[in-house]
Protein backbone atom coordinates (compact mmCIF):
# COMPACT_ATOMS: atom_id res chain seq x y z
CA UNK A 1 0.00 0.00 0.00
CA UNK A 2 1.44 3.25 -0.83
CA UNK A 3 2.52 5.32 2.36
CA UNK A 4 0.19 8.12 3.32
CA UNK A 5 2.74 10.68 2.17
CA UNK A 6 2.84 9.76 -1.35
CA UNK A 7 -1.02 10.34 -1.61
CA UNK A 8 -2.88 12.83 -3.06
CA UNK A 9 -6.04 14.37 -1.22
CA UNK A 10 -8.55 12.29 -3.25
CA UNK A 11 -6.47 9.38 -2.43
CA UNK A 12 -6.27 10.04 1.27
CA UNK A 13 -9.60 10.64 1.95
CA UNK A 14 -10.44 7.45 0.35
CA UNK A 15 -7.54 5.36 2.40
CA UNK A 16 -9.02 7.37 5.55
CA UNK A 17 -12.66 6.32 4.60
CA UNK A 18 -11.61 2.70 4.15
CA UNK A 19 -9.48 2.17 7.21
CA UNK A 20 -12.42 4.07 9.13
CA UNK A 21 -14.89 1.30 8.01
CA UNK A 22 -12.47 -1.28 8.47
CA UNK A 23 -11.85 -0.77 12.13
CA UNK A 24 -15.37 -0.18 12.73
CA UNK A 25 -15.97 -3.73 11.43
CA UNK A 26 -14.04 -5.46 14.29
CA UNK A 27 -16.49 -6.77 16.70
CA UNK A 28 -15.99 -7.49 20.61
CA UNK A 29 -16.19 -10.11 23.24
CA UNK A 30 -17.48 -7.45 25.13
CA UNK A 31 -19.87 -5.82 23.12
CA UNK A 32 -22.82 -6.59 24.99
CA UNK A 33 -21.37 -6.38 28.67
CA UNK A 34 -23.49 -3.07 29.27
CA UNK A 35 -26.52 -2.83 26.62
CA UNK A 36 -27.25 -6.68 27.79
CA UNK A 37 -25.27 -8.36 30.60
CA UNK A 38 -27.83 -10.96 30.92
CA UNK A 39 -27.85 -12.12 27.18
CA UNK A 40 -25.39 -14.99 27.21
CA UNK A 41 -26.89 -16.55 30.28
CA UNK A 42 -30.50 -16.29 28.47
CA UNK A 43 -28.99 -17.80 25.21
CA UNK A 44 -26.86 -20.53 27.09
CA UNK A 45 -30.17 -22.05 29.10
CA UNK A 46 -32.47 -21.70 26.73
CA UNK A 47 -29.59 -24.10 24.41
CA UNK A 48 -29.02 -26.15 26.68
CA UNK A 49 -33.13 -26.92 27.49
CA UNK A 50 -33.42 -27.36 23.95
CA UNK A 51 -30.25 -30.16 23.62
CA UNK A 52 -31.40 -31.57 26.75
CA UNK A 53 -35.20 -31.86 24.56
CA UNK A 54 -33.24 -33.30 21.85
CA UNK A 55 -29.39 -33.71 21.99
CA UNK A 56 -29.19 -33.52 18.00
CA UNK A 57 -30.68 -29.98 18.35
CA UNK A 58 -27.04 -29.09 18.94
CA UNK A 59 -25.70 -29.95 15.66
CA UNK A 60 -29.06 -28.22 14.12
CA UNK A 61 -27.32 -24.96 16.02
CA UNK A 62 -24.29 -25.14 15.38
CA UNK A 63 -25.26 -25.66 11.15
CA UNK A 64 -27.47 -22.66 11.34
CA UNK A 65 -24.46 -20.35 12.26
CA UNK A 66 -22.61 -21.82 9.75
CA UNK A 67 -25.00 -21.82 6.77
CA UNK A 68 -25.93 -18.33 7.60
CA UNK A 69 -22.06 -17.15 7.42
CA UNK A 70 -21.30 -19.05 4.37
CA UNK A 71 -23.69 -17.34 2.08
CA UNK A 72 -23.10 -13.70 1.08
CA UNK A 73 -26.03 -11.10 0.36
CA UNK A 74 -25.62 -7.41 -0.74
CA UNK A 75 -27.40 -4.81 1.39
CA UNK A 76 -28.20 -1.67 -0.13
CA UNK A 77 -24.64 0.03 -0.96
CA UNK A 78 -22.15 -2.31 1.14
CA UNK A 79 -20.38 -5.10 -0.49
CA UNK A 80 -21.69 -8.90 -0.01
CA UNK A 81 -21.74 -9.77 3.85
CA UNK A 82 -21.98 -12.97 5.69
CA UNK A 83 -22.90 -13.85 9.65
CA UNK A 84 -25.72 -11.69 9.02
CA UNK A 85 -29.04 -13.82 10.13
CA UNK A 86 -30.05 -14.36 6.43
CA UNK A 87 -30.43 -17.59 7.12
CA UNK A 88 -33.34 -16.57 9.43
CA UNK A 89 -35.64 -15.37 7.01
CA UNK A 90 -38.96 -16.31 5.36
CA UNK A 91 -39.46 -15.85 2.10
CA UNK A 92 -41.22 -12.26 1.22
CA UNK A 93 -42.60 -10.70 -2.26
CA UNK A 94 -39.53 -9.08 -2.18
CA UNK A 95 -37.28 -11.63 -2.42
CA UNK A 96 -37.03 -15.64 -1.92
CA UNK A 97 -35.48 -16.63 1.29
CA UNK A 98 -32.08 -19.08 1.76
CA UNK A 99 -34.60 -21.93 3.87
CA UNK A 100 -35.41 -23.53 0.85
CA UNK A 101 -32.49 -23.10 -1.45
CA UNK A 102 -31.12 -26.59 -2.17
CA UNK A 103 -28.22 -26.85 0.92
CA UNK A 104 -31.21 -25.67 3.37
CA UNK A 105 -34.94 -27.06 2.00
CA UNK A 106 -35.70 -30.24 4.01
CA UNK A 107 -33.05 -29.86 6.12
CA UNK A 108 -32.23 -26.96 8.31
CA UNK A 109 -33.95 -27.14 11.52
CA UNK A 110 -33.57 -25.30 14.55
CA UNK A 111 -35.65 -22.24 13.50
CA UNK A 112 -38.06 -22.34 16.36
CA UNK A 113 -35.62 -22.65 19.15
CA UNK A 114 -34.26 -19.36 17.63
CA UNK A 115 -37.02 -17.92 18.29
CA UNK A 116 -37.51 -19.08 21.58
CA UNK A 117 -34.11 -17.49 22.30
CA UNK A 118 -35.01 -14.43 20.52
CA UNK A 119 -38.28 -14.22 22.69
CA UNK A 120 -36.06 -14.87 25.96
CA UNK A 121 -33.96 -11.94 25.13
CA UNK A 122 -36.21 -9.44 23.81
CA UNK A 123 -37.57 -9.81 27.38
CA UNK A 124 -35.09 -8.51 28.93
CA UNK A 125 -33.16 -6.06 26.75
CA UNK A 126 -35.06 -4.85 23.94
CA UNK A 127 -34.03 -4.94 20.40
CA UNK A 128 -30.46 -4.73 21.26
CA UNK A 129 -29.46 -8.02 20.70
CA UNK A 130 -29.15 -9.37 16.59
CA UNK A 131 -30.40 -12.42 15.42
CA UNK A 132 -26.69 -13.10 14.00
CA UNK A 133 -24.83 -12.52 17.36
CA UNK A 134 -27.82 -15.18 18.86
CA UNK A 135 -26.91 -17.87 16.59
CA UNK A 136 -23.12 -17.05 16.96
CA UNK A 137 -23.56 -17.76 20.90
CA UNK A 138 -25.92 -20.92 20.05
CA UNK A 139 -23.46 -22.41 18.21
CA UNK A 140 -20.66 -22.20 21.51
CA UNK A 141 -22.98 -23.01 23.51
CA UNK A 142 -24.25 -26.02 21.48
CA UNK A 143 -20.85 -27.48 21.46
CA UNK A 144 -19.64 -27.11 24.99
CA UNK A 145 -23.21 -28.73 26.43
CA UNK A 146 -22.26 -31.84 23.76
CA UNK A 147 -18.91 -32.02 25.14
CA UNK A 148 -16.69 -29.86 22.77
CA UNK A 149 -14.30 -27.04 23.38
CA UNK A 150 -15.64 -23.35 24.15
CA UNK A 151 -13.85 -20.05 22.47
CA UNK A 152 -14.15 -16.61 23.18
CA UNK A 153 -17.45 -15.23 20.73
CA UNK A 154 -16.55 -11.97 19.59
CA UNK A 155 -20.03 -10.21 19.38
CA UNK A 156 -21.68 -6.54 17.69
CA UNK A 157 -23.07 -8.53 14.24
CA UNK A 158 -26.06 -6.91 12.89
CA UNK A 159 -28.85 -7.94 10.93
CA UNK A 160 -29.04 -8.52 6.97
CA UNK A 161 -32.64 -6.75 5.45
CA UNK A 162 -32.48 -9.46 2.71
CA UNK A 163 -31.52 -13.11 1.77
CA UNK A 164 -30.11 -14.84 -1.30
CA UNK A 165 -31.57 -18.19 -2.52
CA UNK A 166 -29.11 -18.23 -5.68
CA UNK A 167 -26.05 -17.31 -3.39
CA UNK A 168 -27.08 -20.41 -0.70
CA UNK A 169 -27.31 -22.92 -3.69
CA UNK A 170 -23.76 -21.89 -4.92
CA UNK A 171 -21.73 -20.99 -1.69
CA UNK A 172 -22.39 -24.02 0.48
CA UNK A 173 -20.04 -26.67 -0.12
CA UNK A 174 -22.23 -30.09 -1.48
CA UNK A 175 -22.09 -33.47 0.16
CA UNK A 176 -20.91 -34.48 -3.25
CA UNK A 177 -18.15 -32.15 -2.89
CA UNK A 178 -14.56 -33.27 -3.83
CA UNK A 179 -11.49 -31.91 -1.72
CA UNK A 180 -10.18 -29.09 -4.60
CA UNK A 181 -13.77 -27.52 -4.26
CA UNK A 182 -13.52 -27.75 -0.61
CA UNK A 183 -10.73 -26.07 -0.49
CA UNK A 184 -11.91 -23.35 -3.20
CA UNK A 185 -15.31 -22.93 -1.36
CA UNK A 186 -13.54 -21.98 1.96
CA UNK A 187 -10.42 -20.10 0.35
CA UNK A 188 -13.04 -17.93 -1.20
CA UNK A 189 -14.35 -16.86 2.27
CA UNK A 190 -11.03 -16.43 3.58
CA UNK A 191 -10.78 -19.56 5.19
CA UNK A 192 -7.43 -21.82 5.23
CA UNK A 193 -7.78 -25.51 4.51
CA UNK A 194 -6.45 -25.98 7.91
CA UNK A 195 -9.65 -24.00 8.63
CA UNK A 196 -11.62 -26.32 6.24
CA UNK A 197 -10.76 -29.54 7.68
CA UNK A 198 -11.34 -28.60 11.71
CA UNK A 199 -14.93 -26.75 11.00
CA UNK A 200 -15.43 -30.41 8.93
CA UNK A 201 -15.00 -31.83 12.45
CA UNK A 202 -18.32 -30.02 13.33
CA UNK A 203 -20.00 -33.75 11.55
CA UNK A 204 -18.95 -35.60 14.49
CA UNK A 205 -22.40 -34.48 15.71
CA UNK A 206 -25.67 -34.58 13.29
CA UNK A 207 -27.06 -36.53 10.87
CA UNK A 208 -27.49 -36.66 7.48
CA UNK A 209 -30.48 -37.66 4.67
CA UNK A 210 -30.28 -40.71 2.90
CA UNK A 211 -30.30 -38.50 -0.15
CA UNK A 212 -26.87 -36.72 0.47
CA UNK A 213 -25.28 -40.24 1.21
CA UNK A 214 -26.79 -42.68 -1.33
CA UNK A 215 -23.93 -42.61 -4.30
CA UNK A 216 -21.31 -43.10 -1.80
CA UNK A 217 -22.55 -46.13 -0.07
CA UNK A 218 -23.38 -47.71 -3.27
CA UNK A 219 -21.07 -46.59 -6.06
CA UNK A 220 -17.83 -45.70 -4.32
CA UNK A 221 -14.72 -47.97 -3.43
CA UNK A 222 -13.14 -46.27 -0.45
CA UNK A 223 -15.61 -47.42 1.99
CA UNK A 224 -15.68 -49.85 4.42
CA UNK A 225 -17.19 -53.08 3.34
CA UNK A 226 -19.05 -53.75 6.88
CA UNK A 227 -19.94 -49.43 7.42
CA UNK A 228 -21.48 -49.09 3.66
CA UNK A 229 -23.66 -52.89 3.94
CA UNK A 230 -24.89 -51.31 7.30
CA UNK A 231 -25.71 -48.00 5.73
CA UNK A 232 -27.63 -49.31 2.81
CA UNK A 233 -30.01 -51.47 5.20
CA UNK A 234 -31.34 -47.78 6.44
CA UNK A 235 -30.55 -45.73 2.53
CA UNK A 236 -32.48 -48.02 -0.07
CA UNK A 237 -31.52 -47.27 -3.59
CA UNK A 238 -35.13 -46.27 -4.03
CA UNK A 239 -37.20 -44.67 -1.70
CA UNK A 240 -36.48 -43.46 1.56
CA UNK A 241 -34.36 -40.26 0.59
CA UNK A 242 -35.37 -38.85 4.59
CA UNK A 243 -34.24 -41.46 6.23
CA UNK A 244 -31.42 -40.59 8.62
CA UNK A 245 -28.02 -41.92 9.72
CA UNK A 246 -25.52 -40.36 11.95
CA UNK A 247 -22.53 -38.39 10.48
CA UNK A 248 -20.24 -40.35 13.21
CA UNK A 249 -21.98 -43.27 13.56
CA UNK A 250 -19.32 -43.92 16.84
CA UNK A 251 -20.33 -41.24 19.29
CA UNK A 252 -23.36 -39.12 17.49
CA UNK A 253 -24.10 -37.36 20.87
CA UNK A 254 -20.71 -35.83 21.74
CA UNK A 255 -18.78 -33.55 20.12
CA UNK A 256 -15.41 -35.58 19.82
CA UNK A 257 -12.75 -36.34 17.17
CA UNK A 258 -14.18 -40.05 16.74
CA UNK A 259 -15.31 -38.18 13.07
CA UNK A 260 -11.69 -38.00 12.09
CA UNK A 261 -11.13 -41.35 13.28
CA UNK A 262 -14.39 -42.71 11.05
CA UNK A 263 -12.27 -41.22 8.46
CA UNK A 264 -9.18 -43.11 8.75
CA UNK A 265 -11.06 -46.37 9.01
CA UNK A 266 -13.44 -45.36 5.34
CA UNK A 267 -15.68 -44.77 7.23
CA UNK A 268 -17.07 -41.22 6.59
CA UNK A 269 -20.78 -40.97 5.46
CA UNK A 270 -20.54 -38.49 2.97
CA UNK A 271 -18.29 -38.08 0.11
CA UNK A 272 -17.47 -34.24 0.30
CA UNK A 273 -16.26 -36.20 4.40
CA UNK A 274 -14.13 -38.85 3.25
CA UNK A 275 -12.51 -36.66 0.55
CA UNK A 276 -10.42 -35.31 3.35
CA UNK A 277 -8.41 -38.23 3.69
CA UNK A 278 -8.14 -40.15 0.72
CA UNK A 279 -4.93 -39.54 -0.06
CA UNK A 280 -5.06 -36.06 -0.62
CA UNK A 281 -3.31 -33.30 1.09
CA UNK A 282 -5.08 -33.13 3.59
CA UNK A 283 -4.29 -36.35 5.03
CA UNK A 284 -1.91 -35.73 7.63
CA UNK A 285 -4.30 -32.82 9.13
CA UNK A 286 -6.93 -35.28 9.71
CA UNK A 287 -4.15 -38.25 11.10
CA UNK A 288 -3.45 -35.61 13.72
CA UNK A 289 -7.08 -34.90 15.15
CA UNK A 290 -7.38 -38.67 14.86
CA UNK A 291 -4.61 -38.92 17.29
CA UNK A 292 -4.73 -35.68 19.27
CA UNK A 293 -8.18 -34.87 20.11
CA UNK A 294 -6.86 -31.37 21.84
CA UNK A 295 -5.47 -30.11 18.68
CA UNK A 296 -8.60 -30.53 17.21
CA UNK A 297 -10.52 -28.64 19.66
CA UNK A 298 -7.88 -25.74 19.73
CA UNK A 299 -7.89 -25.50 15.70
CA UNK A 300 -11.75 -25.75 15.63
CA UNK A 301 -12.57 -22.97 18.50
CA UNK A 302 -10.02 -20.76 16.02
CA UNK A 303 -11.69 -21.39 12.63
CA UNK A 304 -15.22 -20.81 13.88
CA UNK A 305 -13.74 -17.62 15.15
CA UNK A 306 -12.43 -16.89 11.84
CA UNK A 307 -15.30 -18.31 10.08
CA UNK A 308 -17.38 -16.05 12.29
CA UNK A 309 -15.78 -12.72 11.30
CA UNK A 310 -16.78 -12.99 7.61
CA UNK A 311 -18.04 -9.70 6.22
CA UNK A 312 -20.15 -9.35 9.59
CA UNK A 313 -23.03 -6.16 9.28
CA UNK A 314 -21.39 -3.97 11.76
CA UNK A 315 -22.06 -0.02 13.35
CA UNK A 316 -25.44 1.20 11.80
CA UNK A 317 -25.42 -1.17 9.00
CA UNK A 318 -28.48 -3.79 8.39
CA UNK A 319 -30.33 -3.49 11.72
CA UNK A 320 -31.57 -5.67 14.75
CA UNK A 321 -34.18 -7.76 13.95
CA UNK A 322 -36.52 -7.86 16.66
CA UNK A 323 -38.19 -11.53 15.02
CA UNK A 324 -35.68 -13.42 13.32
CA UNK A 325 -37.93 -14.00 10.81
CA UNK A 326 -38.43 -10.96 9.41
CA UNK A 327 -37.38 -7.56 9.03
CA UNK A 328 -38.45 -4.85 11.43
Amino acid sequence: MASKQSLNAPEFLIFIFFTATWASAQLSSTFYDSSCPSAFRIIQSTVRAAIYKERRMGASLLRLHFHDCFVNVRLQNLSQTGCDGSILLDDTTSFTGEKTAGPNNNSLRGFDVVDTIKANVEASCTQVVSCADILAIAARDSVVALGGPSWTVQLGRRDATTASFSQANTDIPAPTSDLSTLISAFSKKGLSTTDMVSLSGAHTIGQARCTTFRSRIYNESNINSSFSSTEQNNCPLSNGDDNLSPLDAGSPNYFDNCYYKNLLNQRGLLHSDQQLNNGGSTDSQVSTYAANPSKFFNDFSAAIVNMGNISPLTGTDGEIRINCRKTN
